[in-house]
């Protein structure tokens, strides 16, 4: 049977409001944290994102008061990321409300914090993003970046998902740098390497336009679709996704 596929709004962070950049820079506001996350629950969002997208490089740990503001309205399961470096802050993210804590930059940092929560917490609350640029001389393609993408690694991005698949972490999450709030499609050959190489669940993210953009996702491999600037900015209500996808034969909610 084929997997239900989910909808799920990101909501990037900067400063307590919702931002949207363009290739993770060039951000501008796109609205309140609380009122975004009780609007996309009301309009049927299966899941929720929530990155604070400087933390890390800022050097500092998550937002808790904005998460649990967040928590407070949110009917569907929410995932917050950026700033996670240690066991400590996961657990007050996951205390404030959140159900999942997505980790990047520390994850590659210290791989071993990612069996430790696995462990700690449960696989299902832990949620590994990779941020990808492409880059030929990597084996795949494609190089992980992190930093909120401002750091290469020279680590090749389908390696390093199958070393945190077999963390036995249940879903990945990469973003393409080329791809992020340009709204010219998903870069569909890393989500397609991605899944052919783990046996975790893929999340499209980056690069959401238009309605194809998302059944094309599906086509590669993808089953949760991340998506931000589309949903923000009034292009794409996630009923007319739904409607749209249900029109070509997909399961969803």
């Amino acid at each position: 049977m084929k997997r239900e596929i989910k909808i799920m709004p990101c909501l990037d962070m900067q400063n307590g409001r919702v931002v949207k950049g363009v290739h993770f820079v060039d951000i501008r506001d796109a609205g309140d944290p609380v009122e975004s996350a009780k609007a996309y629950c009301a309009a049927g969002a299966d899941e929720l994102a929530l990155l604070d997208i400087t933390a890390t490089v800022e050097g500092r740990a998550t937002m808790i008061d904005v998460v649990k503001r967040v928590a407070k309205v949110t009917t569907v399961p929410f995932t917050v990321g950026g700033g996670i470096s240690d066991i400590k802050t996961a657990e007050m993210v996951l205390s404030a409300g959140a159900n999942k804590v997505s980790v990047s930059s520390a994850a590659f940092r210290k791989p071993a914090l990612v069996e430790e929560m696995v462990k700690v917490f449960g696989a299902d609350t832990v949620t590994v993003a990779i941020d990808v640029d492409q880059n030929e001389a990597m084996p795949s393609g494609y190089e992980v970046y992190i930093d909120g993408g401002r750091t290469a690694t020279g680590a090749d991005a389908i390696e390093w998902a199958k070393r945190v698949d077999g963390y036995g972490v249940p879903v990945i999450l990469p973003t393409s740098k080329a791809g992020d709030g340009v709204q010219t499609g998903y870069d569909l050959p890393v989500i397609k390497a991605i899944k052919d190489a783990v046996s975790a669940e893929v999340v499209a993210s980056g690069g959401a336009g238009k309605l194809e953009h998302f059944y094309e996702a599906i086509e590669a491999g993808a089953t949760v679709l991340l998506a931000a600037s589309v949903f923000h900015f009034g292009l794409i209500g996630i009923g007319e996704l739904k409607e749209y996808l249900r029109g070509r034969g997909i399961k969803v909610r």
